[in-house]
């Protein structure tokens, strides 16, 4: 039997599927890492009218006056999930709306100080009436919700372990590489239906 040699453009193929494949496991252990901590919070308006996109903010400002005390004192994501589903009631009470805690993907956002790569979160999902309007994303524990925050949001960082809250807010080398690459395997796994 003969044994045929890879050419170098064979060779310099399977490295870069090899190094593919490798940075996509990383990227996806890392944003699990990061999403693992946080619960995000989608508020989605009825409709795309003035009034509508209105009532959406005053239904976050509603949410979050619910949540923000309750969640202040929370360290941890499971301590967070106890009290949002304790409060479900309540936020349903606020009016047309359907109330959700589940996972969600959401694309790249930037939030003014910091920044979430693309991914599957653990959501808090207030949809008005219909849902079909824009909607509206913060991240209520820990609280980085600018309107909320009673404290500065490095506070709030200090609840991550110490990577991902330097991942998030920016924060030590490698910084830009690191969520770059998984803004790009994030937006790469969705368009494949998810990873």
């Amino acid at each position: 039997m003969t044994r045929q040699k890879l050419r170098p453009w064979e060779t310099a193929l399977l490295l870069a599927l090899c190094a593919l494949f490798l940075s996509g496991a990383w990227a996806a252990d890392e944003q699990s890492a990061l999403s693992g901590g946080l619960v995000r919070l989608h508020v989605v308006a009825n409709s795309d009218s003035d009034a509508d996109q209105a009532a959406k903010l005053a239904m976050r400002d509603k949410v979050l006056a619910i949540l923000s005390p309750r969640l202040a004192k929370c360290r941890t994501r499971a301590e967070a999930v106890d009290i949002i589903l304790q409060q479900k009631p309540a936020l349903e009470a606020l009016g047309d709306v359907a109330v959700t805690l589940d996972t969600e993907y959401y694309p790249t956002r930037q939030y003014g100080t910091f920044s979430l790569p693309a991914g599957e979160y653990l959501s808090l999902r207030v949809v008005m009436g219909a849902g079909a309007g824009h909607n509206w994303w913060c991240v209520v524990f820990p609280p980085l919700c600018t309107e909320a925050l009673a404290e500065p949001a490095q506070d709030a960082f200090a609840l991550l372990p110490e990577d991902t809250a330097g991942l998030v807010a920016g924060d030590g080398g490698g910084y830009i590489l690191r969520f770059r690459l998984l803004e790009w395997w994030g937006a790469l796994a969705e368009r494949l239906g998810g990873y």
